[in-house]
């Protein structure tokens, strides 16, 4: 939901190369003041390489990023102390205490000692640690760890949010709770940028950019992707090793597109109600007797796929 006011992050024309390689081509985009902004892509992609140059890690080869009104290639140090930024490798101290680990983080924050108390309650109340403030870190659940992390990355209260992946391998029930945190911020005026690759996820974001090869493929709503990128109906396929008929499905009249999705195959058809007997007579006499077929509304998985192909192959037409 892109707010009115001022964006809080703009990307112009951004550029990262290392070397030969371009890890980041060309992305333009800006995120409103309270929007949560997701970032999905294949391993590779470019996201984390973006959020690392938004928050003053990385240089730009080409391009502008301004966060909070700061250009990020000229002053990287101001951008770091108004942004809170969270990777996706677990960045507190094991071997110290909980309120250690806060302490440790409000002082690299600048906290002011008149409001630390607050802060550091907020944040063990935020991580559900209440009674456990000496614990030490090492001995949290992945959950917990999750939501310290968190809480130390906003002790300063930033009214910018950079997530790389935060609740890689944490639980399902951990990492929604983890989202309920970061929806409660973005009510607060937090815009937040976080990158994921669990499509779960990417729904509870207002807005998705989906970036293949470095490059921006697509950029809308959730439902917006869903309904507007497959150019196309999907039929769900289901039977008994249904898995090895992707060739002869992917050669069928007005079949653009097949995919893997779990026992099943989802195939991008131009009408599925005229396909749908003729991919199954075609099943049939390949072998794949008791085969079935039924029209499915396509899922933010099933666009990610479409789109990442599609990039792909039309980059590697290009090259």
């Amino acid at each position: 939901m892109m707010s009115d006011s001022q964006p809080q992050i703009i990307v112009d024309g951004l550029v990262k190369r290392f070397g030969a390689f371009v890890a980041v081509n060309g992305v333009s985009f800006a995120v409103g003041r309270g929007e949560i902004m997701g970032f999905i892509g294949p391993n590779g992609a470019g996201k984390s390489t973006l959020i690392r140059i938004l928050c003053g890690l990385l240089r730009p080869s080409a391009g502008r990023a301004l966060v909070a009104g700061i250009d990020v290639a000229r002053d990287p140090e101001a951008v770091r102390r108004r942004i809170g930024y969270m990777s996706q490798k677990f960045s507190l101290y094991n071997d110290l205490s909980v309120v250690e680990n806060l302490r440790f983080f409000g002082g690299i924050y600048g906290v002011p000692y008149a409001d630390f108390a607050a802060r550091l309650r907020f944040a063990v109340d935020m991580a559900g640690l209440a009674g456990r403030e000496n614990a030490l870190v090492a001995t949290l659940a992945g959950g917990w760890k999750q939501r310290l992390a968190l809480g130390a990355a906003i002790l300063h209260q930033p009214a910018i949010l950079f997530l790389d992946e935060p609740t890689s391998g944490v639980d399902p029930s951990s990492r929604r709770r983890f989202w309920d945190l970061i929806h409660t911020l973005s009510e607060e005026g937090v815009s937040v940028l976080v990158s994921t690759h669990y499509m779960d996820e990417a729904e509870y974001c207002h807005r998705i950019a989906l970036i293949n090869r470095g490059r921006l493929v697509a950029l809308g709503t959730p439902q917006e992707l869903k309904q507007r990128s497959l150019g196309g109906e999907l039929l769900a396929l289901e039977g008994d090793h249904i898995g090895d008929a992707v060739a002869q499905l992917e050669t069928a009249p007005g079949v653009q597109d097949v995919a893997m999705f779990g026992s099943a195959l989802h195939a991008l058809v131009d009408d599925a109600a005229a396909r749908a007997p003729e991919l199954l007579a075609r099943l049939g006499a390949a072998g794949f007797a008791g085969a079935r077929a039924r029209r499915i509304e396509p899922s933010l998985e099933d666009s990610f796929v479409h789109l990442v192909g599609a990039s792909s192959a039309q980059a590697g037409g290009a090259s």
